[in-house]
């Protein structure tokens, strides 16, 4: 058990990052703040090298970067603001790929967050591990193609502008992240990070073709496949009625008689998923909703650290 601020009482092993801490915090970016400060240190390690404040390129000025970067030659010959950019900031570009589909939004009996608060607190807590170490981070809100799209940057008050676009994108009624995929691997024209946080509820072939698109241009890619524990296991037990949160269509049948060849189908659908991202060299990672989120990141970024060394 754990009190209302997640401090662990005696006998307790819940993390302060849990589902439930998360659901009492109102503010995304303190959700954030929340798992990493609950992740152990050095899990992150920076790849820079050396301190080179090369000057590398120009890019289009947000909202939330800091003033001092902006190049006023320019804005006297252009009259548009433009930031520069130096080499130490621009080692690592990651892209947080975030899925806003109707069908992100399910939160299951036992789950005090949606998939979609859970990927919105994941996406941002990787975004401030990225920014801390002083690496370029853009964001991709992806529904109905890639809805909308945050450039790159490394700058403290960055992670204001991807919380604030994360917590007031709307849901998109239908899928196809596939072809956002595509769209967004044009995008990126220099090598870098795909993070993507979905539920992958959609045709399988063509997110795995949208994955090859990133892998063509020699791109990393990690996918986080964020799901609920009802999805997993089907706990279902007396009649209901099942509704497709993207298509509106509902069916009313008995949970007892669907368990077998449901978790089939879902197993199998899950492990088409791995297949693909083992033969394309990605990484996997599930997140249950229903897990820590600070213990889920950790684990995965020291076995990633493992692998590197």
């Amino acid at each position: 058990m754990t009190d209302t601020t997640g401090t662990r009482t005696a006998g307790a092993v819940t993390s302060v990052a849990d589902p439930q801490t998360l659901a009492r915090i109102t503010r995304l970016e303190l959700r954030a703040r929340t798992v990493v400060d609950g992740m152990l240190s050095g899990m992150h390690r920076s790849p820079h090298r050396g301190s080179s404040v090369e000057f590398a390129q120009h890019r289009d000025y947000v909202p939330g970067d800091e003033i001092r970067h902006i190049d006023w030659k320019v804005y006297a010959r252009s009259d548009r603001y433009h930031i520069k950019q130096f080499e130490e900031e621009t080692n690592l570009r990651a892209t947080v790929l975030l899925d806003i589909s109707a069908s992100m939004n399910y939160r299951g009996t036992t789950s005090p967050l949606s998939k979609r608060e859970y990927a919105a607190v994941c996406a941002a807590a990787l975004s401030s591990l990225l920014i801390r170490q002083r690496d370029a981070v853009g964001l991709a809100v992806c529904g109905n193609g890639v809805e909308q799209f945050v450039p790159h940057a490394s700058t403290p008050g960055h992670l204001r502008v991807l919380t604030e676009t994360i917590e007031k994108a709307q849901s998109s009624a239908t899928t196809s992240l596939g072809t956002s995929l595509h769209d967004l691997a044009e995008r990126m024209q220099r090598r870098g990070l795909l993070l993507a946080l979905s539920d992958f509820f959609t045709d399988t072939d063509e997110v795995m073709r949208g994955l090859q698109h990133f892998r063509h241009r020699r791109h990393e890619v990690v996918l986080f496949h964020v799901l609920d524990r009802d999805e997993m296991e089907f706990p279902f037990k007396s009649a209901a009625s099942f509704q497709d949160m993207e298509i509106d269509s509902t069916i009313t049948a008995e949970p007892n008689a669907l368990r077998r060849e449901y978790l089939s189908a879902f197993n199998a659908f899950v492990d088409k998923l791995k297949k693909g991202c083992r033969e394309l060299g990605m990484d996997y990672v599930l997140l249950r909703t229903d897990q820590p989120v600070d213990t889920t990141l950790a684990q995965y970024l020291a076995n990633r650290m493992k692998r590197a060394r």
